[in-house]
């Protein structure tokens, strides 16, 4: 039962800890086929498309990467999406954990790789916040500020790192810092979570079953000695995720648009507000449809 659960627990963990079509050596390979890879192309194109109709310099972009919905989650991993600095129009800055080097390394990469990265390659889900001009332009030079972005960077990944200590850092908690020192002027890791607190930044805690503590033990990139012990007590942790980053921007900049897209077997969904798009990727009134045929 242990090594079922700390089998289970790599492979939650490994997923939490990549960040698309990189070196995959900490979790397993998944083939695509052509027809999935024109689809995955097409989908991209109508994300890009939104992006560039914004006028923005910046947004912030989520993926349905890996699959947690049995923690009753859609999103997993966010990332800065530029539409100028990087090698091409709207591609994405991140934080991801190479598994090879056992360390944390910000990343730059093309937006099709990006959305790629998903555990289901049939059915998946990208968001967007487009930000007004105030927050986008501030984001956009404080992504591509070097020595900001790699002095925000911690030398200790955790998928689960908890967001208000400097111990361990995840892919969304680099995000929120990095936000941080765009709208605050912080540059370091304790002011940008000292600004975060006072925005009212407090993501949900996530319930987590007890074999996932377990393999925490075993597992480079899973800790739980930066959590506060009465959540361990109670099994749950406080951890950045994409939903708490658009939560937070959505209510600093009132202005901002969140756009949910999914591709599926009906095609490419396109929801502007409102509630979450439907499980499978299904269309609902009001909701812009396009075909991938």
């Amino acid at each position: 039962m242990i090594r079922a659960a700390l089998a289970a627990g790599a492979l939650l963990a490994a997923g939490a800890a990549q960040a698309g079509a990189l070196p995959r050596g900490c979790d397993p390979q998944r083939e695509v086929s052509a027809a999935q890879q024109d689809q995955l192309l097409r989908f991209t194109a109508v994300i890009r498309q939104a992006l560039a109709e914004s006028g923005s310099p910046a947004a912030l972009i989520a993926r349905s990467g890996t699959d947690l919905s049995r923690f009753g989650l859609r999103y997993s991993h966010a990332a800065v999406a530029l539409a100028s600095g990087l090698d091409t129009p709207w591609a994405v800055r991140q934080l991801y954990y190479a598994c090879a080097e056992g360390q944390p390394r910000l990343f730059d990469q093309g937006l099709a790789g990006f959305i790629s990265g998903s555990d289901d390659v049939d059915v998946g889900y990208v968001t967007l916040v487009l930000l007004p001009p105030e927050a986008a332009a501030p984001l956009a030079a404080t992504a591509l500020d070097k020595p900001v972005a790699l002095g925000l960077l911690n030398a200790r990944y955790s998928a689960n790192a908890y967001p208000f200590s400097t111990q361990y850092q995840n892919c969304n908690q680099w995000v929120a810092e990095l936000i941080a020192a765009a709208a605050g002027g912080t540059r370091t890791r304790a002011d940008a979570q000292a600004w975060l607190q006072r925005e009212g930044y407090a993501p949900e805690p996530v319930q987590v079953p007890g074999w996932l503590m377990v393999a925490g033990h075993f597992m480079p990139w899973l800790h739980f000695d930066d959590q506060p012990r009465e959540q361990l007590r109670a099994s749950v942790v406080q951890t950045s995720l994409p939903d708490s980053l658009e939560a937070l921007a959505l209510r600093r900049w009132p202005a901002a648009r969140r756009i949910e897209f999914c591709h599926g077997p009906q095609g490419v969904v396109q929801r502007e507000g409102g509630a979450p798009l439907a499980v499978g990727c299904r269309p609902q009134a009001g909701d812009r449809v396009v075909a991938l045929d």
